[in-house]
C-alpha cells in the first residue's frame, strides 16, 4: 500500500514539473527556418534528391541554423555550410567540386529566392562569394570568401513571407564558385546558412 501511494505521489510531482521545464527547453530555439532555392543551395539539392548520401538534411533543409555575426563570428571554418551542426556535416563535404551548380552570368541582376517554413523578425539577407583562385576541393573557409557581402538586403525587423524574393547584382566572376547566403534573425542570436554552388558563364 505504501509503495503504491509513493508511486502515485511521484507521478503527480513529475507531471507538475512539465510546464516548468518546457520553456527552458524551447527558450533558445528560433521560430524561423529557411534556405535558398535560387540559387539552389546544397540543402535544396539534397531535399530534391539531386544528390545522394546527404544524411538527415534530406528531411530538414530548413534547419541549418547557427550563431549569427558572420564573418567575425558564426560557424567555424570548414563547417560554414552546415552552420557547425554535426548532423548536417554532409553539406561541408566539397564532393570534389561535384555539387549541382546553378548557371549564372557575371554582373547580372539575379533574383534570390528563399523558402521560409516559419517567418521570423529579420535583420538582413546577405550574400558572400568565393575569391578567384579558391580551392573547390576543400571545405569552405573565411579565407576562401571575399570579405564583404556583394548583396545585403536589410529588412529592419520585418517578417518575410513563406517565399521571399529580392534582386541583386552578381559579382564579376567566372567559372565555379560558392555563394554563401546568410539570413540574420533580428531577435535571436542565430542566423541561417545556405551554400549554393554556381557556375559563372
Amino acid at each position: 500500500m505504501l509503495a503504491k501511494r509513493m508511486k502515485r505521489t511521484l507521478g503527480i510531482a513529475l507531471f507538475a514539473l512539465v510546464p516548468l521545464t518546457l520553456p527552458v527547453v524551447t527558450a533558445g530555439m528560433a521560430q524561423s527556418h529557411g534556405f535558398t532555392q535560387s540559387p539552389s543551395s546544397r540543402q535544396d539539392a539534397c531535399a530534391q534528391g539531386k544528390v545522394s548520401d546527404c544524411g538527415t538534411i534530406v528531411w530538414e533543409p530548413q534547419s541549418v541554423e547557427g550563431p549569427k555575426g558572420f564573418p567575425q563570428a558564426g560557424p567555424a571554418d570548414g563547417k560554414i555550410c552546415s552552420a557547425g551542426l554535426a548532423q548536417f556535416a554532409e553539406l561541408d563535404d566539397p564532393r570534389g567540386g561535384q555539387w549541382p551548380a546553378t548557371n549564372v552570368s557575371a554582373g547580372q541582376d539575379f533574383t534570390f529566392t528563399w523558402k521560409i517554413t516559419a517567418a521570423h523578425s529579420t535583420m538582413s539577407f546577405r550574400y558572400f562569394v568565393t575569391k578567384d583562385g579558391w580551392d573547390p576541393s576543400q571545405p569552405l573557409t573565411r579565407a576562401a570568401l571575399e570579405p564583404a557581402p556583394f548583396v545585403s538586403q536589410d529588412l529592419g525587423g520585418q517578417r518575410p513571407p513563406n517565399t521571399y524574393t529580392h534582386t541583386g547584382k552578381l559579382p564579376n566572376k567566372s567559372g565555379k564558385h560558392v555563394i554563401l547566403g546568410v539570413w540574420d534573425i533580428a531577435d535571436t542570436g542565430n542566423a541561417f546558412y545556405s551554400c549554393a554552388d554556381v557556375n559563372f558563364g
